[in-house]
């Protein structure tokens, strides 16, 4: 891990734009807790040694801009039972400025990419968007976010249509949502395809 580091950081310091792909940092940190073990350390969180969690900073906020070059990094995380709070994860989602979380449950509803969207975030969003694709996606997100808190008394028909005008609005586009966030991995959309869609989405 540090030895691809610092190869990108080379070519990043000749003014290049690297992209650096990891995987994973997961089983970095096993490696480091063994080590940390072998060497006396006393386990912490989920028996991961605190020589992790120091270590981790150190490896991952190498990438990032300069005035001279850029490393994009891609950091995969292996987590435990499907847990998001597992502590090597968490511990990542707090250093790098966004996280996207795959569902293995999307991917049984045959959902693909199965992104969990509620869970992921981006914190450079409002850096690199406008303001328009910023309040589209957070309209998104809220119609998302209001179905799915409803989703059980909907299957099981607990839920009277006109009892909740933002419950009736997200059963009548969850499934224009749904299709819009599944893409075929031949499928090539750009991102000002992307913004399009999402905008004409919400035209009634």
């Amino acid at each position: 891990a540090f030895a691809a580091t610092a190869i990108a950081e080379y070519f990043k310091d000749k003014g290049m734009d690297v992209l650096l792909i990891m995987d994973s940092v997961t089983r970095f940190a096993m490696a480091k807790r063994e080590l940390g073990l072998a060497g006396g350390e006393l386990p912490a969180t989920k028996g991961y040694t605190p020589s992790v969690f120091a270590t981790l900073p150190k490896l991952l906020e190498r990438a990032g801009r300069w005035e001279k070059g850029s490393i994009t990094g891609f950091y995969t995380v292996l987590v435990e039972g499907d847990d998001i709070n597992d502590p090597i994860a968490d511990a990542v989602r707090s250093i790098l400025d966004g996280h996207i979380i795959l569902s293995r449950e999307l991917a049984r509803q045959n959902q693909y990419p199965p992104i969990d969207v509620l869970n992921s975030i981006s914190r450079l969003m409002l850096d690199v968007t406008s303001k328009e694709h910023h309040e589209l996606a957070n309209r998104f997100r809220d119609v998302l976010a209001t179905y799915e808190k409803a989703e059980d008394l909907i299957n099981i028909g607990a839920y009277s249509k006109g009892s909740n005008p933002k419950i009736d609005y997200a059963i009548k586009m969850i499934d224009r949502l749904r299709a819009f966030l599944k893409q075929d991995m031949f499928e090539y959309i750009s991102l000002e395809q992307s913004t399009k869609e999402l905008k004409e989405l919400f035209h009634e």
